[in-house]
């Protein structure tokens, strides 16, 4: 919890630094923005704790259980739960509450919103503190699940997950879930069939073949 909060905390303080100030700018000023506070947090995570790996001895249940000839282990049974159940609140949080509605206005019309009395400030921390919080518990799943940290895990993730949401359709919270199952369904065929040096590479290969077939991601609008 004390992780989750601080990743609220960051993510809120990030919000009033480096984006705000950008809004109503071309969205690829916010792009290179959002690139230069990752390298931030994660050199000032360098330096405060060291370059080295730390252990994260969280322990469950090895067994293992066979699905269909796959086989699944307990934690990654507990991985995917948290995962759906997150999945699920946001869904509602985003199409069946008045903040979730006040996030789809804004992203389509700031301004407009902003006429019809939309608290534009508020709605953007908001939307922040929900995404900190979400990367918060992945940051801690990732932890458990490879049992150590170290200050640059998340980028390669962090640019898979972005790269799932734009494959699916930005705005589209089923379209992450597809575009995230693409990737790794693209990722592990390629590992299986032709080599496990070039995985990450299928999944971002994946993404480029589809978006030229596609541009606005699988689920995302046709015009």
């Amino acid at each position: 919890l004390l992780g989750i909060g601080l990743s609220c905390v960051v993510g809120v303080l990030l919000e009033r630094v480096a984006f705000k100030p950008l809004r109503g700018l071309n969205p690829l000023i916010s792009l290179i923005s959002a690139i230069g506070a990752s390298i931030f947090l994660s050199s000032s995570a360098r330096f405060i704790f060291g370059p080295d790996e730390r252990p994260f001895p969280v322990h469950f249940e090895s067994h293992i259980y066979n699905f269909l000839g796959i086989d699944v282990s307990m934690l990654q049974i507990i991985i995917m739960g948290v995962s759906l159940i997150l999945i699920i609140l946001l869904y509602i949080i985003v199409n069946h509450t008045k903040n979730g509605r006040a996030m789809k206005a804004v992203a389509m019309d700031a301004d407009a919103a902003m006429l019809m009395g939309i608290d534009v400030d508020k709605t953007y921390m908001f939307t922040f503190l929900i995404g900190s919080a979400l990367s918060g518990v992945a940051g801690i799943l990732m932890a458990v699940y490879y049992n150590t940290t170290y200050p640059t895990m998340g980028t390669l993730p962090g640019l898979k997950a972005f790269s799932a949401a734009v494959l699916g359709g930005i705005g589209s919270i089923p379209g992450a879930v597809v575009g995230g199952l693409t990737l790794g369904v693209a990722e592990n065929l390629g590992a299986a069939y032709i080599s496990s040096g070039f995985k990450d590479a299928f999944a971002f290969l994946a993404l480029v073949l589809v978006l030229v077939i596609r541009p606005k991601g699988i689920m995302g609008p046709k015009r």
